[in-house]
């Protein structure tokens, strides 16, 4: 039988959290924090949230909280949780759960005051650790030890688990990649290949998180090529995937982020950007850097002239610029003249156009569109000259335009 060992964490020991133990003990309850903070602290990386167990029903929680004189926002009384701050900090609070009924993406969870049906109910083995105010480490179902040797297995029948939940099956792939080692879990992994179709039922939203977290987990080149050789990536992003320039770009820059890789992996033209952002429901600014590199990537040279890789440095900026060589590298090899490109983007300083609206009133211009056009003009020629005029070679050149002139 493995030793547990007992958690000394900062977060678990600092007194805003141990304050939520407090109040929950005052009032008769037992509170156990749950899920990725235990499972984080017991392999040593970073934690981030905070979420405590507890038998008490969430109007128990908001009466022990309150009393403590503890500030409570009611975030998910539905499902039984409620956000407890203590000392700036948040504490997700939910009372333990079973599942009644579940559609493969929603349940009607019953509050319980069984920890081992609280357990049964989550995904993973090593997710179902939890650990008391005192660091020790409750194990109801063994998930300590798949965590020492690095193992991601779902929590008693998979196709059962998988069934509760689709998003699972992304999950699944997630969690192998940034935890385990060594071959995915092969029940896991034929079950999530049976109920694929499960996936088509998750909104493009849950979707996004998954696969841009799997792109950028431990082990993403080798997600990616499992996810691959199964068949996943095409039902999640609509185009056929390109595995090897996603992981040539992850090899050339290993700090690259999710939404580059996702180009890496996904994009071929300007059209298949738009596809992916509508796919995946991404941001405007998510929308637009990837149109932008896909623009350039279209027509990045090699014997781009200075004036050219300067205007695209002004209007989309640098790292723009950068992100286009990166991917282009991963898909043409390197070249000797990309280096060139890649100090411009470096060393050349993004002026400042000179000229304001201020300086087209000042001149008898008034507000409105033909101030606009007048003004992009202005800029338009500075650009054509290399962006070398300084103020008052463009103030010459405003007195001799049409718009420019005093009505």
């Amino acid at each position: 039988m493995i030793s547990l060992p007992r958690i000394d964490a900062d977060w678990l020991t600092r007194p805003a959290t141990q304050a939520v133990f407090a109040a929950l003990a005052r009032s008769g309850h037992e509170g156990r924090v749950v899920g990725g903070a235990v499972r984080n602290a017991l392999i040593g990386k970073p934690v981030a949230d905070i979420d405590i167990a507890t038998p008490a029903t969430p109007e128990q929680v908001i009466d022990a909280a309150t009393a403590a004189g503890l500030n409570v926002v009611p975030t998910g009384l539905k499902h039984g949780t409620v956000t407890v701050m203590s000392e700036h900090t948040p504490h997700e609070v939910t009372t333990l759960r079973r599942d009644v009924e579940t559609d493969g993406r929603h349940a009607v969870v019953a509050f319980t005051a069984d920890w081992a049906a609280d357990a049964g109910r989550r995904d993973f083995t090593i997710n179902a650790l939890y650990c008391d105010a005192a660091g020790v480490v409750h194990d109801p179902l063994g998930g300590y030890a798949d965590l020492a040797a690095r193992r991601v297995r779902f929590i008693g029948d998979a196709q059962a688990r998988i069934r509760e939940d689709y998003l699972r099956i992304l999950r699944f792939f997630r969690f192998t990649a940034e935890y385990a080692e060594g071959e995915i879990d092969p029940h896991g992994l034929q079950a999530s290949c049976e109920l694929r179709e499960g996936l088509q039922r998750l909104s493009a939203e849950r979707i996004r998180v998954e696969v841009l977290k799997i792109l950028t987990a431990r082990r993403a080149p080798e997600m990616i090529d499992v996810m691959y050789d199964h068949a996943f990536w095409v039902p999640l992003l609509g185009l056929a995937p390109v595995p090897q320039h996603a992981k040539r770009l992850i090899a050339l820059t290993p700090q690259s982020d999710a939404l580059l890789r996702l180009f890496a992996l996904s994009i071929a033209t300007l059209e298949d950007a738009g596809q992916i952002a509508q796919r995946l429901r991404l941001s405007t600014a998510e929308r637009e850097r990837l149109a932008v590199c896909a623009w350039m990537v279209e027509r990045v040279g090699n014997a781009m002239p200075d004036n050219t890789v300067h205007r695209w440095i002004y209007t989309h900026g640098a790292e723009r610029l950068r992100e286009a060589l990166d991917i282009t590298e991963t898909r043409r090899g390197a070249d000797p003249t990309w280096p060139r490109l890649r100090n411009i983007s470096v060393t050349w300083p993004r002026p400042t156009f000179p000229i304001r609206g201020r300086d087209l009133i000042e001149r008898g211009l008034m507000p409105g569109p033909a101030m606009g056009e007048t003004l992009r003009a202005l800029e338009a020629w500075w650009m054509d000259q290399d962006f070398a005029p300084d103020r008052k070679p463009l103030l010459a050149r405003l007195a001799q335009m049409p718009h420019s002139r005093p009505t």
